[in-house]
């Protein structure tokens, strides 16, 4: 189950390795998405190379966050890899699908990435849809709701994060040097981070539906 929802998230970021690089070519480098292609393909095979671990999210976790670190090109694998890493360290006996251990899982990541990568919301980063996502899952906004209606609507504010982007400056990295030419384009980082979340997001949402049909 676990191996499975890391595989698609590999398979979207391969499917829209293109696109993430086309949005990096107008601020950046143009290889985000050459860059996190590199990454998921040596998180897979680190992940191959594993035995009986199908349900040890702490050292999957590990084993694709180490591999991110190693592989992944540019800003992005450092902080990617380091968040991931950073969610590992929560996991416990405890952990479940459910509201408390993705606050959890999330805070560890935007935490990781706010010391590796010194920015804060609004710079125009990655974080930019991250620090929202986790917000959904802090305990006073998911008082009466469903899981399914908390990742609706983290969904929801991801995809407004990507948006958010467009309307700012970037203040960190190489789209930071283009000053208010960065204004009007998305973050790569931002829009690799939603594609991750929807994904994980859908296959959640699957989980959840077919648990309440058994």
């Amino acid at each position: 189950m676990i191996r499975d929802a890391a595989e698609a998230v590999f398979k979207a970021l391969l499917a829209d390795k293109d696109y993430l690089s086309q949005l990096d070519a107008k601020i950046g480098d143009g290889d985000h998405g050459l860059n996190m292609a590199r990454g998921v393909t040596a998180a897979q095979e680190a992940l191959d190379e594993l035995d009986d671990l199908e349900e040890n999210l702490k050292e999957i976790l590990q084993t694709i966050g180490e591999a991110v670190v190693m592989n992944v090109g540019g800003s992005a694998g450092p902080l990617y890899g380091t968040g991931i890493l950073e969610a590992a360290k929560v996991i416990d006996e405890n952990s479940a699908l459910d509201a408390v251990t993705l606050e959890k899982v999330f805070s560890a990541v935007v935490a990781g990435v706010q010391r590796r990568g010194h920015a804060e919301k609004g710079d125009k980063t990655m974080l930019d849809v991250l620090i929202p996502i986790r917000d959904c899952f802090k305990a006073e906004n998911t008082v009466g709701k469903t899981l399914e209606e908390i990742l609706t609507e983290a969904s929801a504010a991801a995809r407004d994060g990507v948006e958010y982007t467009k309307t700012i400056k970037a203040r960190r990295g190489r789209a930071s040097y283009l000053g208010d030419k960065s204004i009007g384009f998305e973050d790569p980082g931002a829009m690799s981070s939603l594609i991750m979340y929807r994904t994980l997001c859908g296959y959640w949402r699957d989980l959840l539906k077919g648990s309440s049909t058994n």
